[in-house]
């Protein structure tokens, strides 16, 4: 769900007197589980915001499932955190070249294919035809998948003039029933992503849409995968505003700042004891007040989570007074007593869109 900073988002009761030290134990495993997912699902919704915009203002929404496609897996700390940021970036969007992230949502929330992706080149399959067999190596591309959806990188060498070479093979593209989408992979993104599209659109032609924008013909697009951020993505969209291009044209991918350049201090996550009882009946407050730091101090008493006119709010339990508590049980000594497809998080998101 989206949930507004500040708030509780889960509760830990020891169930057992015998055990009272098990809430703290839980605080590590439980945190980084919480505080990791959570970050990349919140930076991928708001670029996802973000993109919707543009696509919005000049061109068309319904494309925005596959506008961030995730290119992290190698840039992340382990297996683990690319399955468990690659499912998290799977909430908002369907293109993803993290397996990983795949198998986590298919694993833990039951997804039967949460992500797609099409055939790619990278350096090494372009670079080993030599520079003189550049053009080769484009035409191969299209040879063995210029009948669907596929990408190559043009940067190897010079990018504008691999447009020019793929100025060649733009019409067997098309003839073929394809589409290329061609990716650079150097430079300043701003001014690489609008020079690259215009350069394409010199060779290829563009129609102008209904909202008054440029666009390429439908078997020719390009995707952005380097330096893309979301402040990159926005001034990428900006610039091809100001130059009437529409965001159809392009797609992203993003890396390292989308899984990787995250930490818990992003979204301020902290666990902290609010409560202890001797007897399971009377509570006293527990919570830490720094005079060195106010803003550290933590939140007190046992907690319930409200919704007020569309938005969440931490309250104390005893304040309740017969509203909802949106902090439900989901396990209890041993047994899982609530589960969520990965559908059902998906639409929860989706409804914010």
């Amino acid at each position: 769900s989206i949930i507004q900073t500040e708030n509780v988002l889960l509760q830990i009761k020891n169930t057992d007197p015998n055990l009272a030290w098990l809430v703290g134990y839980f605080e590590t495993a439980i945190l980084r589980s919480i505080w990791y997912p959570v970050a990349v699902a919140t930076n991928s919704y708001f670029c996802k915001q973000n993109i919707l915009h543009f696509l919005k203002e000049s061109g068309t929404p319904e494309n925005i499932d596959f506008a961030l496609h995730d290119f992290g897996a190698r840039g992340v700390s382990s297996f683990e955190s690319a399955g468990i940021g690659g499912s998290a970036h799977m909430v908002n969007f369907k293109g993803s070249d993290t397996i990983t992230g795949a198998l986590f949502a298919k694993k833990y929330y039951g997804a039967d294919m949460a992500a797609f992706s099409i055939p790619a080149s990278e350096h090494s399959t372009m670079t080993s035809w030599g520079k003189d067999g550049e053009f080769q190596a484009y035409e191969n591309m299209v040879q063995s998948y210029g009948d669907g959806t596929f990408a190559c990188v043009i940067d190897s060498y010079d990018t504008l003039n691999a447009i020019d070479l793929w100025g060649k093979l733009f019409d067997k593209v098309k003839k073929l029933g394809g589409k290329v989408v061609l990716r650079p992979d150097s430079g300043n993104p701003v001014t690489m992503a609008s020079e690259c599209i215009e350069k394409m659109m010199s060779l290829a032609g563009y129609s102008i849409n209904q909202k008054g924008y440029k666009i390429l013909p439908d078997h020719i697009r390009l995707i952005y995968g380097d330096g893309i951020n979301p402040q990159s993505i926005e001034d990428i969209l900006n610039e091809l505003k100001f130059r009437k291009i529409s965001s159809d044209n392009i797609v992203f991918g993003m890396g390292g700042a989308l899984l990787q350049h995250l930490n818990r201090d992003t979204l301020r996550f902290a666990m902290k004891v609010n409560a202890v009882s001797s007897d399971g009946i009377k509570w006293r407050d527990v919570y830490k007040d720094p005079v060195t730091d106010p803003k550290k101090r933590s939140k007190s008493g046992r907690l319930a989570l409200i919704k007020e006119n569309d938005l969440y709010k931490t309250i104390r339990f005893d304040e309740l007074n017969g509203r909802q508590n949106w902090l439900t049980k989901v396990f209890k000594d041993g047994e899982i007593l609530r589960k969520f497809s990965f559908d059902d998080i998906r639409a929860r998101a989706k409804e914010y869109d």
